[in-house]
C-alpha cells in the first residue's frame, strides 16, 4: 500500500514540472484539447520526472501506453472554469470482451474514497453532531477503541484519523472466505472470519504519521453508530443526491442496473481479475463511481472554497479541509507535500491544489484532482494495475493542454 501510495503521489511533482505552454489558449476548441491530450504523453521515469518539461522529449499516445501497461480501459473527465470541459472513456471493461468504456462507466475510487469520506465527516461537524478534536470513543457504541498505555495521555480523535496521525496500525483486509465476509465490527476487532490486524493503537496519538486505512474503518463506524444508517445511506444524503453524483455508491456488488457497467481490474499481464470489493468496510477504498461524478464532487468543493456554493459544506467549513494539518516529510515523496483533512495538498496560490489517488487489488487505480484558485481539475480511472504509472503520463499532457501553473 505505502509503495503504491508513493509511487500515484509522484504525480504530484510530475504535475509541478508541468507549465501549461503558452501557445495554448482558454478558447481552443474541446475537441483540439483531447488530441493534445491523446498525443502528447511523455513516459514517466521515476529517477528523471523532469522529463515532461523536456520540449525535446518524444510525445507518445494513450492508445499505445494502454497497450504496453496492458491497462484495456481508461476513462478521463477534465475539469476547466468550473465546470467538466470533456469526459471520455477509452479501450474496454473487461479483457477480452467488445464493451466499451464510457463516460458512463464505473470504475473502483480506492483510496479516492478518502475524500468522500472526509466530507461527509465535516457536514457533521457543521450541524454540530460531531467534534474534530473530541474523543471518539464518546461517539461510538458497536465498538469502542480499546485504552492503552498509548491513549493515556492523548486520546484517538476525527481530527487525527482523518489524517493519518491515530496510531493505528497500517494494514489491508484479507479474511477467511470459506467463513463469510467479516461484519465491521469483526474487521475493527481482527476477529474470524477478518484476517487484518485489529484497531489496536500502536504509537501515541498524534506523535506520527502513519497511512492508516483502519483508521477510515473507525471513520465509517462512527458516522454509522452516530447516524443510526448504514454508510451508502448516509453518502447518499449528504453527498451523492446533493451534487446529483447518481452513479455513485458504496454498495457492492452493484445493483443490476449498474454492473454492465463495471470496469473490471486487471493484473499485470492484462488479465482480467475478479473485484476484491466484498467487505463490509467501504469507507477507506469502497467507492464505485464515474469520472464525471467525481469531477462534480471536486467542481463543489472548489466552488465551496471560492464562497460560490454551499451545497455540501460552507466555504469556512472547506477551506478547514484544505487547511495544511502537517507537512508530510519530503524524504518519503522526494518533494514537498501537506496533509489535509482527507486530502493531501501542494502549493501556493494559484498553484494550490488538493488531490487522493487510489489503487485497489487486484488492479484498479484512480486520480482526483483540483486547483480551486482557476477552477481547473482531472480525474482519471485505469482498470489496471500500472493504472498508476499511466497516470503519471497523462496528468502532465492534461497539464500541459488546459495550462496548469507550475509549482514554485
Amino acid at each position: 500500500m505505502k509503495k503504491q501510495l508513493c509511487l500515484v503521489l509522484a504525480a504530484l511533482s510530475v504535475l509541478s514540472c508541468a507549465s501549461g505552454r503558452p501557445d495554448v489558449k482558454h478558447d481552443v476548441r474541446a475537441d483540439q484539447r483531447i488530441r493534445e491530450v491523446e498525443s502528447g504523453l511523455v513516459e514517466f521515469r521515476p529517477d528523471a520526472p523532469m522529463a515532461v518539461q523536456d520540449s525535446s522529449a518524444k510525445r507518445l499516445t494513450l492508445a499505445d501506453r494502454m497497450e504496453l501497461y496492458k491497462i484495456p480501459g481508461v476513462s478521463i473527465a477534465v475539469i476547466d472554469g468550473n465546470s467538466i470541459a470533456w469526459a471520455k472513456g477509452y479501450g474496454v471493461l473487461k479483457a477480452g470482451s467488445t464493451a466499451p468504456v464510457t463516460p458512463q462507466s464505473l470504475f473502483e475510487a480506492a483510496s479516492t474514497s478518502k475524500a468522500v469520506t472526509a466530507v461527509m465527516v465535516l457536514h457533521l461537524v457543521q450541524e454540530g453532531k460531531l467534534d474534530l478534536d473530541e474523543n471518539v470513543n464518546t461517539y461510538l457504541k458497536s465498538w469502542r477503541v480499546p485504552e492503552s498505555d498509548m491513549t493515556k495521555e492523548k486520546k484517538v480523535t476525527l481530527r487525527l484519523l482523518l489524517t493519518h496521525q491515530s496510531g493505528l496500525p497500517a494494514t489491508n483486509f484479507p479474511y477467511d472466505d470459506s467463513i463469510g465476509v467479516p461484519t465491521l465490527v469483526q474487521v475493527l476487532k481482527g476477529e474470524s472470519p477478518a484476517q487484518n490486524k485489529p484497531a489496536v493503537v500502536e504509537a501515541v496519538p498524534g506523535s506520527q504519521w502513519n497511512y492508516s486505512n483502519l483508521g477510515y474503518v473507525v471513520i465509517q463506524q462512527i458516522l454509522e453508530d452516530v447516524c443510526g444508517e448504514p454508510f451508502d445511506r448516509i453518502a447518499q444524503q449528504v453527498v451523492f443526491k446533493p451534487l446529483r453524483m447518481t452513479s455513485s455508491t458504496f454498495v457492492y456488488p452493484l445493483k443490476k442496473a449498474l454492473r454492465d457497467k463495471e470496469a473490471m481490474p486487471h493484473d499485470e499481464a492484462g488479465r482480467a481479475c475478479e473485484p476484491g470489493m466484498k467487505s463490509n468496510a467501504v469507507a477507506q477504498g469502497g467507492l464505485m463511481t464515474t469520472p464525471s461524478d467525481l469531477a462534480r464532487f471536486a467542481i463543489e468543493l472548489m466552488r465551496a472554497w471560492q464562497g460560490g456554493s454551499e451545497r455540501v459544506l460552507s466555504r469556512e467549513t472547506v477551506r478547514l479541509m484544505f487547511s495544511k494539518e502537517l507537512d508530510l516529510d519530503p524524504r518519503m515523496f522526494g518533494f514537498p507535500l501537506g496533509e489535509g483533512l482527507g486530502v493531501f495538498l501542494r502549493g501556493e496560490g494559484s498553484d494550490f491544489s488538493f488531490s487522493h489517488p487510489g489503487s485497489n487489488w487486484p488492479g484498479t487505480t484512480s486520480w482526483w484532482t483540483g486547483y480551486p484558485v482557476l477552477g481547473k481539475g482531472v480525474v482519471i480511472m485505469a482498470n489496471g494495475v500500472k493504472g498508476d504509472i499511466l497516470c503519471l503520463e497523462i496528468l502532465p499532457a492534461v497539464a500541459s493542454a488546459y495550462g496548469w501553473p507550475a509549482s514554485q
